[in-house]
């Protein structure tokens, strides 16, 4: 079993609804869901650009998947972020929008939100103490001759390269795309985002996904409002 922390919006978010049609995937629920019939792509090629994202769910990564440090427990991971959430306001980021990543193609804010940063940043600190220390072959697989310095010394000590000034908010809706493809991909996810590409995105919750084996779709256990705003929505 490992645990993530993740932004994600609510089951029936508008962005939510659109994103998990294109992923073809519910991770509320883990039901597979039909994906759109797209211009350029079969279903195959449809599938399989969407593979990897599909697994993980709709999100953005806040605390990257991790294992119970030894002595901890689900129940006190739940308890601890319960009492984070009632502490921790909502936030707006102004603007999002479809963007590319390198070769893949994701949800990101439009320009910085430090808000955003300094919440991402508060969520590593708080729950490092419920990961366990990364395996070698965890290491392994994040390719740590491919990451810059800062990342490597983040993947030893936090489990994760991109956490703090390496941190940058994306919501991923492709795995790698080739270059011959991309100005495809990117007119077909702006037409199939286009009634929630370049709006403000609401960030008032906090989810915990759960993996019950390695290599199987994550799915939401809870998805905690901040500010104790309302009751804990359980999956």
């Amino acid at each position: 079993m490992r645990y993530a922390l993740y932004f994600t919006p609510p089951a029936s978010d508008a962005l939510t609804l659109t994103a998990q049609r294109w992923l073809g995937r519910n991770a509320f629920t883990g039901a597979a869901l039909e994906q759109p019939v797209v211009n350029g792509f079969d279903a195959a090629a449809l599938s399989g650009l969407t593979a990897d994202p599909r697994r993980y769910g709709f999100h953005a990564t806040i605390k990257a998947p991790f294992t119970l440090a030894e002595g901890r427990s689900e129940a006190e991971l739940v308890a601890e972020l319960g009492r984070f959430v009632a502490e921790a306001e909502p936030f707006d980021i102004p603007e999002v929008v479809v963007g590319r990543l390198g070769s893949f193609f994701a949800v990101v804010p439009g320009d910085h939100c430090e808000p955003l940063q300094s919440f991402a940043g508060e969520v590593v600190r708080r729950f490092e103490r419920f990961r366990a220390p990364l395996t070698s072959a965890d290491i392994s697989r994040r390719k740590p001759d491919e990451l810059t310095a800062s990342e490597r010394q983040n993947l030893v000590q936090w489990g994760y390269p991109y956490v703090f000034d390496e941190f940058r908010f994306h919501m991923t809706l492709t795995g790698r795309v080739p270059a011959e493809r991309r100005d495809a991909v990117e007119r077909v996810l702006l037409d199939h985002f286009a009634d929630v590409h370049s709006r403000p995105l609401a960030i008032a919750g906090l989810a915990l996904f759960r993996e019950p084996s390695r290599g199987a779709d994550f799915t939401v256990h809870s998805l905690f409002p901040l500010g104790g705003a309302a009751n804990r929505k359980t999956a």
